[in-house]
């Protein structure tokens, strides 16, 4: 059986179909008020990029808890303060022909002290980070403002949103057997450990609308995770039906795994393979090209999730439409290419950190008088 087309709908369990098979990934753009509420220049951000003809248009990690910010500009929808905001950005994107998304986050140990105003919380205490463990009262609690924050998605009318459990965040942080030592019922087994992403996913399910969509973002390996238990895991939510789409974060798709006893093939070859009933299974990872994000759907993805190149280019997937070989622009770019596709001053200092790609600023040459 042929590949599927990158422009072909790709419809879901729950809710509206994609138009197409490219998601914007989420992405951090520290472009949002301090309290948490969506600024201007964030929403000209994700508007723009729902313009452009991405089929799902996901919001950066939205922080579920005032205490799990990750980083200062960061979206909240941890406030019913914030739903104004959001519903203005979910209209907009549904206007624009996408599907609108949130996605749920919490820094955990990763959030930082002097952003927060106290130490950070962890599965288990963390002497590098300071980072001290969560009660089990603590844990309860946190699921449930995870599903507080699914809620506030669904008022302000987004289609679904998707649990970030990726990147060392405190759901990852749970995952990994090295950074959860707990000896409760959220620690030791991967049954355990993995006991709270069910839980949010589940209660998300039940108590948010029948076509409210539920997507989980995955890394495959880093920060102390096991790329086995990882596959299993997947494969289990992926059968068990708890979620609409799993989207694994591979830094690269075209990647061998680290871990030596996976090698010879790549590490999305590891999660393709698995059958995955009606959930639909997305990549992302340096999809620079609309050669390599059609190659990902014959590799067996049912979708990309597209992030550098949806930042260079507000409208990737209609440039791809228009010409299947389009690559993203070489980087560095200037301040006012990124400004022209739509990036506040925040976001372009942000990605002026990212090695490479923004180039430097050229001295004003003095002017003779």
């Amino acid at each position: 059986m042929s590949a599927p087309s990158l422009f072909d709908p790709l419809s879901f369990a729950h809710g509206p179909a994609m138009k197409n098979r490219m998601m914007l990934a989420p992405l951090t753009n520290l472009q949002s008020h301090p309290d948490g509420r969506l600024s201007d220049d964030e929403f000209n951000w994700l508007t723009l990029r729902a313009k452009g003809g991405f089929g799902l248009t996901m919001t950066c990690a939205a922080h579920v808890q005032r205490l799990g910010q990750g980083f200062p500009g960061q979206l909240g929808i941890w406030s019913d303060d914030h739903i104004e905001g959001l519903t203005r950005l979910a209209s907009a994107i549904k206007a624009a022909g996408s599907i609108a998304a949130v996605q749920l986050h919490h820094a955990g140990m990763r959030s930082p002290k002097d952003l927060i105003g106290e130490a950070p919380v962890c599965p288990s205490d963390d002497e590098e980070t300071g980072a001290r463990a969560l009660t089990e009262a603590e844990v309860e609690a946190l699921i449930e403002d995870f599903v507080a924050a699914a809620l506030r998605a669904e008022a302000a009318g987004f289609d679904g949103v998707e649990v970030h459990g990726a990147h060392g965040y405190v759901l990852c942080q749970f995952l990994s057997p090295t950074i959860n030592r707990r000896t409760d019922r959220w620690g030791g087994s991967l049954e355990n450990r993995a006991r709270i992403v069910r839980e949010i996913l589940s209660k998300i399910r039940e108590r948010c609308r029948p076509d409210f969509q539920v997507g989980l973002r995955v890394s495959p390996e880093r920060f102390g995770l096991e790329l086995g238990e990882v596959r299993q895991l997947a494969g289990e939510l992926m059968a068990e039906g708890r979620i609409d789409y799993l989207d694994m974060s591979l830094w690269n798709v075209a990647k061998e795994p680290e871990e030596e006893a996976f090698k010879g093939r790549s590490l999305m070859s590891w999660f393709t393979d698995l059958p995955r009933g009606r959930v639909r299974l997305g990549v992302a990872g340096k999809i620079m090209t609309g050669a390599t994000a059609a190659q990902c759907l014959k590799d067996g993805a049912d979708y990309v999730l597209i992030g550098r190149a949806a930042i260079l280019h507000h409208d990737f997937p209609a440039r791809v439409q228009a010409d299947p070989a389009f690559e993203a622009v070489s980087t560095p770019v200037s301040r006012a290419y990124l400004a022209k596709e739509g990036l506040g001053p925040a976001f372009i200092g942000y990605m002026s950190t990212w090695p490479g790609f923004v180039a430097a600023e050229e001295p004003a040459v003095p002017q003779p008088s």
